[in-house]
């Protein structure tokens, strides 16, 4: 399950890992769950959404910690940090090791203008001698404890970055390098090219190093994860955007009946306003309605309903009396 920025927080992990790897059980609440004897499925690994190391050393620490929350049924859980700051980044890498993450991410990948302007996420393809600095930091950190992954991209401006850009990595012996198919330049405005994935593993191949290499970009089905790691050669996949209103894509279940979605879709709004309630505004979790409330008739008239709700109250109400017309 990929980072994303403002998605996978710690109310959107937790319905991922009840719907994909419990199968959607009645596990409890969060923090108090109860899964003995339930043998769990994917995702293998689940990320936060990215942390500003500066943020938690020079900002509100406190608040940020909050968005740090994990539960047992996430494990393994992988926290990902950025700062173009090394020192800040070792902080927050011992930081992880006390708070019982599985492993640390380094973002070398994210396109936001903020983010690159700080000398962080992408901008770091460009100062490669950083780049190393920072994996060094972070694993003198860790202390040796957790495993040390990077997210990136093919390049920056162009994919003919892409070898030597993923050879400087490689030589920094990761874990794991999750590699999106398009390059900053590209943002998301053209289709992921997999055939870069399929080249990254043959450099990790003839470097002769252990990195899984992940890919990453455009994956929409279970079936078509399947495929595109078959035919790159990559270790595994990182699924973003598609899990968008789908907590179940990682179970391999029948497509969801609306009213099942919508279930699932009071239950988020309810957990996110447990969990973020006089913090975070109830707004933030309406980026998730179209991927809960799409493709079926009528269903963009009851989206533009619930965007107008404040609250998880509104949304059940609204979803009921939709629900009941509808039957």
């Amino acid at each position: 399950m990929a980072p994303m920025s403002g998605v996978t927080d710690p109310a959107f992990r937790w319905m991922m890992a009840k719907y994909s790897k419990y199968g959607g059980r009645d596990i409890g609440d969060h923090g108090k769950e109860n899964v003995a004897g339930i043998t769990p499925g994917g995702p293998d690994v689940i990320y936060t959404e990215f942390i500003s190391a500066d943020g938690l050393f020079l900002g509100d620490k406190d608040e940020l910690l909050k968005d740090m929350r994990y539960s047992e049924i996430e494990r393994p859980v992988v926290v990902q940090f950025f700062s173009p700051d090394p020192e800040r980044m070792k902080r927050a890498a011992s930081l992880a090791v006390e708070m019982g993450f599985d492993g640390i991410d380094i973002n070398m990948g994210c396109p936001d203008r903020s983010v690159c302007k700080q000398g962080a996420g992408s901008e770091l393809i460009r100062s490669p001698g950083l780049a190393v600095k920072m994996i060094r930091s972070v694993k003198e950190g860790s202390g040796g404890v957790l495993p040390v992954s990077i997210k990136t991209r093919a390049g920056y401006d162009s994919d003919d970055e892409l070898e030597d850009w993923i050879g400087t990595l490689l030589n920094e012996d990761l874990c794991a390098l999750a590699l999106h198919a398009r390059t900053r330049k590209d943002m998301y405005k053209v289709p992921a090219r997999w055939d870069l994935i399929k080249k990254a593993v043959k450099i990790r191949n003839t470097l002769g190093v252990g990195t899984l290499i992940l890919g990453n970009g455009d994956i929409d089905s279970l079936s078509d994860l399947h495929d595109k790691v078959k035919g790159s050669g990559a270790d595994g996949a990182m699924v973003g955007r598609a899990l968008l209103g789908n907590p179940r894509f990682f179970s391999g279940s029948p497509e969801p009946s609306p009213e099942e979605r919508l279930g699932v879709l009071i239950e988020h709004c309810e957990l996110f306003h447990d969990l973020f309630r006089e913090r975070k505004s109830f707004a933030m979790v309406k980026k998730h309605f179209r991927g809960y409330v799409s493709g079926w008739e009528g269903s963009k008239e009851l989206r533009s309903a619930l965007m107008e709700a404040e609250d998880p109250v509104e949304i059940k109400r609204t979803i009921e009396e939709y629900l009941k017309r509808a039957r």
